[in-house]
């Protein structure tokens, strides 16, 4: 897997500048090991915290203050990770990691009105699609650090090992599992404009409410899933097999007036967003094998649109 991040192994000059020059990187590292914007954010911002709560000869004494904001971001990500079972066991319905637009389409005007800082977009690759985000979701937390921190970030199982507080043989063999189930979940490789022309089919069969061609447009075995949050009228389970999928979207364009489809990227690939009186109500990921389409995922929770909110 390409990559553009790396350890920052250098030693840096401790000052406000250099400090925030990481906040881009520490985003990328905690939106891929969290699924979840807000909480990657959260991450961040307690990690600056933590450093800032240091006295300055303290700040001055660490050898690399990348690595160090580095190792401190991973370590509350690992903790948060250790109690997300619980509360996702609270969640109502599925849950569906946060999707993410195009950096283009990312909205100017959060809250009051400020601009949206780009050091907070996030890098969309391969590492972020929400095919990849949900098998990082099914492992382990040591499982996804050490992968995420070695095989996406490239650092060494050194490294990983004094973040995770294992041994680089530990760390080893937990990103091999990882790797294996990457690797167990992956269908043959389509082509970008093919994924997108199959999108757009799904979108015109939609809008026509053709169930043959929906039908035709889905794996036998596909899977529907939506991540309502609790929201009313969402589907509280996933939706199995190609007809009852087929049905269920049909049913629902003829149930909700008013609702324009587009085409759009979410998290590096073809989807599609819902918008009804011109707010953006659902978020479609997709996953397609051949020349079909595998799995849906359909974001409705209001809290992980934020990122795509219009004014």
């Amino acid at each position: 897997m390409t990559n553009q991040f790396g350890p920052g192994g250098d030693r840096l000059d401790p000052s406000l500048s250099v400090i925030m020059s990481e906040r881009r990187r520490l985003i990328n590292l905690a939106y891929r090991l969290l699924g979840s914007l807000a909480d990657a954010e959260d991450v961040v911002q307690e990690t600056y915290a933590r450093w800032y709560a240091m006295s300055r000869q303290r700040q001055e004494a660490v050898e690399s203050p990348g690595a160090w904001l580095t190792t401190v971001a991973s370590r509350i990500c690992l903790d948060l990770l250790g109690s997300a079972r619980a509360r996702r066991e609270r969640y109502v319905g599925e849950w569906i990691p946060e999707p993410l637009p195009e950096p283009a389409e990312w909205i100017d005007g959060g809250p009051g009105g400020a601009a949206a800082d780009p050091a907070d977009r996030v890098t969309l690759d391969e590492s972020v699609s929400m095919a990849f985000l949900v098998v990082l979701d099914s492992m382990t937390p040591a499982e996804r650090v050490a992968f995420v921190l070695h095989d996406v970030f490239r650092y060494s199982f050194t490294e990983v090992a004094e973040i995770v507080g294992r041994t680089p043989a530990a760390c080893r063999q937990l990103a091999s599992s990882a790797r294996r189930r990457i690797r167990d979940s992956q269908a043959p490789a389509t082509s970008a404009a093919r994924r997108a022309g199959i999108v757009r089919d799904f979108k015109q069969a939609w809008e026509a409410k053709d169930i043959d061609a929906l039908i035709g447009l889905l794996a036998p075995d596909a899977t529907a899933a939506g991540d309502g949050g609790g929201l009313v009228g969402a589907e509280p389970r996933p939706v199995r097999g190609a007809e009852q999928i087929a049905r269920f979207f049909a049913d629902r364009a003829s149930a909700v007036p008013g609702v324009t489809l587009l085409e759009c990227t979410v998290n590096g690939q073809p989807g599609l967003v819902a918008r009804q009186d011109g707010v953006i109500v659902s978020v479609m990921a997709f996953d397609v094998a051949g020349d079909r389409i595998t799995h849906i995922w359909a974001v409705l929770n209001p809290d992980k649109l934020r990122p795509w909110a219009t004014g």
